[in-house]
């Protein structure tokens, strides 16, 4: 979150902007009294207001503190508006100002209030806030940001301007209004002048319709993750890879070949990309000839950071939410077989494999990782299961009972029995747990390489098992042993949906008497920007 050095001389301490947390909710209603202290009480937001507002969207709305003190605000919620009638009054679309209208499935983030507490205004603390609001706008891929703006300097000009003249003369910078300068400097274009968005003496009723166009947003991708109004459904579409292990000449040509699937997948609007475990092994066909498997696997980790330059730009590139299988990382404890999430806005998440082969052990001097993380991203919760994780149904089961929605299970097997413990494993997790499970694995071999001399693989998609889902539970599934990609939209409102409604329900008809899962570490929950 940026940062600024507060130019005040009661406090040496950095402004920062994060996001509101219930305890916030009677700091930030002492924020709005003082900004707005010309306003009736009944008029200003008060501290159920903001609780309300906080449990309706909690990472919509936003602090301002200067060490342990707010000192501004802005709150926000997701709106679906229609071109042909963008105009509501304020209430309307805050639903009174408890954010009840606050709709996911929606196309615009909607400004409700943004506030500064008079003693800080003039220190760029709304343009913090406003910064937060943009992140938050382009990390849920919305088309705009739209927001109901005051114009408190109207009422000095009373009977000589109309609202609009008045509007106008502020853009060409012939007055100075607070509000409207403000907005116009965060971004924000004037789309229009209305009356009776709020009870306003300052602004005589009026207010300035503001737009923020999305620069990258992508309407088509939004479309499938959205729902029409009134139903809640959202879709993600996932893209699992095929690869094809095949002997390559340098680290440009396995550049190439990740940015050919990402370009695929961008192709077909998918959301989510998923690579192979050991996906980077590729690289060992262009170590020197003969190299000893452990110092092939030494080498292939001392690449992490060159990864995750190439990793993390075409994620950026394209768009995506880019889970590039697994590799070798170095650790105080040894190597572990790392899987990372990169994301369309630059980030870097890692999940190890937790369960590691008598094979991994043994050959690959690879050890077992620590630490059990959901990951919270725009298009849903995910957890990446590495392989030989999967046949561990205990660790999905903890997963699921934290909220995860997509399961992300690289692989990489040798031949078909291996695979097929995966692939049967993968399946009744999902029947299990109603979740989804999407698989993806090598194909082809390295002849002249330490390891990965043969593989057998099928990238698959799996349901759970009940009316809303296909009849076999397989969503998608590639042909096996062949270099390709398999593409599905997985509908998210069906599992919250058949979790409480299927002919079974797995999640809910535990005997709770007679057992019981309980994790000994925390499973940690990791939001994703």
């Amino acid at each position: 979150m940026p940062k600024v050095t507060a130019n005040n001389d009661k406090s040496r301490n950095p402004i920062r902007v994060r996001v509101a947390k219930a305890a916030d909710a009677a700091a930030m209603a002492g924020v709005a009294r003082a900004a707005y202290a010309a306003w009736p009480a009944s008029n200003i937001a008060n501290e159920r207001n903001f609780g309300l507002q906080i449990a309706a969207f909690p990472n919509g709305q936003f602090v301002a503190v200067a060490g342990k003190t707010v000192i501004g605000y802005a709150t926000s919620l997701i709106v679906q508006i229609d071109d042909d009638s963008p105009w509501y009054s304020h209430a309307e679309m805050t639903g009174y100002g408890i954010f009840t209208t606050h709709d996911p499935a929606g196309n615009s983030l909607y400004g409700a209030d943004i506030a500064v507490h008079p003693e800080w205004q003039g220190k760029g603390v709304a343009q913090l806030l406003y910064q937060a609001r943009s992140t938050l706008m382009k990390r849920h891929n919305l088309t705009q940001m739209v927001a109901g703006g005051r114009i408190p300097g109207y009422a000095a000009y009373r009977g000589q301007l109309t609202a609009n003249e008045y509007v106008e003369m502020v853009k060409a910078g012939e007055i100075t209004d607070p509000a409207l300068n403000a907005h116009l400097r965060a971004g924000y274009s004037v789309q229009g002048v209305h009356y009776g968005y709020l009870e306003d003496q300052e602004s005589l009723g009026y207010a300035t319709h503001l737009v923020m166009a999305n620069p990258d947003s992508q309407p088509r991708k939004r479309l499938i993750a959205g729902s029409p109004v009134r139903r809640t459904a959202r879709h993600v579409r996932v893209c699992a890879t095929q690869y094809d292990q095949r002997r390559i000449a340098s680290f440009e040509d396995f550049a190439e070949q990740i940015e050919y699937f990402a370009s695929t997948a961008a192709s077909y609007d998918s959301h989510l990309l998923l690579f192979p475990e050991y996906v980077t092994a590729q690289l060992f066909s262009t170590f020197e000839r003969g190299i000893e498997l452990l110092d092939a696997v030494a080498q292939l980790a001392a690449m992490e950071s060159r990864l995750d330059s190439l990793f993390r730009d075409v994620a950026m590139r394209y768009k995506l939410f880019l889970a590039a299988g697994t590799t070798p990382v170095r650790s105080q404890r040894g190597t572990r077989n790392s899987g990372h999430l990169y994301t369309p806005s630059g980030g870097i998440y890692t999940q190890d494999k937790l369960h590691i082969t008598p094979a991994e052990r043994e050959y690959w001097g690879i050890v077992p990782g620590e630490g059990i993380r959901v990951f919270e991203t725009p298009i849903g919760r995910i957890a990446i299961v590495i392989c030989y994780d999967i046949e561990f149904p205990e660790l999905t089961r903890m997963l699921v009972e934290h909220g995860v929605d997509i399961l992300l299970c690289p692989f990489a097997t040798d031949e078909r029995k291996s695979y097929l413990r995966v692939r049967y494993c993968a399946q009744a997790r999902a029947v299990e747990n109603m979740v989804y499970v999407v698989l993806s694995g090598n194909v082809g071999g390295l002849s002249r390489s330490p390891s990965m001399f043969i593989n057998f693989g099928q990238a698959a998609i799996f349901t759970p098992s009940d009316f809303a889902f296909p009849m076999n539970g397989i969503a998608a599934e590639g042909v096996v042993n062949t270099q390709t990609v398999v593409i599905a939209d997985l509908d998210l409102g069906a599992l919250d949906i058949q979790r409480q409604c299927a002919s079974v329900r797995p999640l809910l008809d535990r005997r709770h008497d007679l057992y019981e899962l309980r994790a000994k570490v925390p499973v940690e929950h990791v939001t994703v920007v």
